[in-house]
């Protein structure tokens, strides 16, 4: 099972640490991606050599993306690891070194999902590292460096406080060197929908990246599950409408438009024309919209 570690700083670790939040976005000033993963590999957490230079927890990746500053944190918020916008602009700015534009600049996002944290007498050497200036490494479980290290981590994981909550959530993946399906968190559901769907409304083909969302076909709220299959890219107004009911998709990816939209705001001319329109589905290789999901919003959320 090849895995990664890779180099952060300590603000980056404390924040998070002390939030245990159920996914977080270890960034890079650039939008170059540092390495190719599978979703479901463990990606480790080590600190530059300034602040100890030891592994300090790690996660689950999930997916990768480049996006706008000002998105990773309208997406990601505190889990980027900082308090604030501006932090976050601050800290791409040191490392580049350059003046950014939140709007217009992309960083690499490499979502992590399941994060856990070592606390400090638990951090653990990183074996066969070549130095201070390395931005991270690839290890394999069937080479002597790869399966010593994996041993360390899932020895300090089993010492880690709340370690029996991580057995009954995650009980098929630890101590296995095996691949699975990363659980999604609400950040990594919107940049993966964002990512399958080729920054397009599935509806109307609109490309503006600030005025699309990923919205769930079964709200998360009423068990719907942050999957790819319960998701679709949709332009703003078009989500919200989707959401309240004067639109739905039908489980033949058909765009059916509510009559309520004329009755009750007597207009709605621009939405009609876009009834019984095709939907786009996602790239190839990733699965389609769910027939149950579409046909639970049909039957439930419609108003038609």
């Amino acid at each position: 099972m090849r895995y990664w570690v890779g180099l952060t700083d300590r603000d980056w670790y404390r924040l998070l640490a002390h939030r245990s939040p159920d996914e977080v976005n270890f960034w890079q000033p650039s939008p170059r991606r540092p390495v190719t993963l599978e979703p479901g590999a463990p990606f480790l957490f080590k600190l530059h050599a300034s602040a100890g230079g030891k592994i300090v927890g790690g996660g689950t990746f999930a997916h990768y993306t480049r996006i706008p500053i000002s998105m990773a944190w309208d997406v990601f918020g505190e889990k980027n690891g900082v308090a604030t916008l501006a932090e976050l602009v601050s800290r791409v700015t040191r490392y580049r070194r350059t003046a950014v534009d939140a709007l217009a600049d992309e960083i690499g996002c490499m979502v992590l999902v399941q994060p856990f944290f070592l606390e400090e007498h638990a951090w653990i050497e990183a074996p066969g590292w070549k130095g201070p200036t390395q931005r991270g490494r690839t290890y394999d479980t069937t080479e002597a460096d790869g399966s010593a290290l994996w041993e360390s981590v899932e020895r300090a994981r089993a010492a880690a406080p709340g370690f029996a909550r991580m057995i009954a959530e995650d009980e098929a993946r630890y101590g296995q060197p095996i691949l699975v399906a990363p659980r999604l968190g609400q950040g990594s559901f919107r940049t993966l929908v964002t990512d399958a769907y080729e920054r397009r409304c599935a509806i109307t083909g609109e490309r503006t990246l600030p005025v699309l969302s990923a919205a769930h076909i079964k709200p998360y709220g009423q068990s719907g599950p942050h999957r790819l299959d319960n998701g679709l890219l949709l332009r703003a107004d078009i989500h919200l409408l989707f959401d309240r009911g004067y639109v739905t998709v039908t489980p033949d990816l058909t765009v059916r438009m509510s009559r309520r939209i004329r009755e009750e705001f007597e207009n709605g001319r621009d939405y009609y024309a876009l009834d019984g329109r095709d939907v786009r589905g996602p790239l190839r290789g990733f699965p389609p919209p769910s027939r149950e999901h579409l046909e639970w919003h049909g039957d439930t959320i419609f108003r038609s």
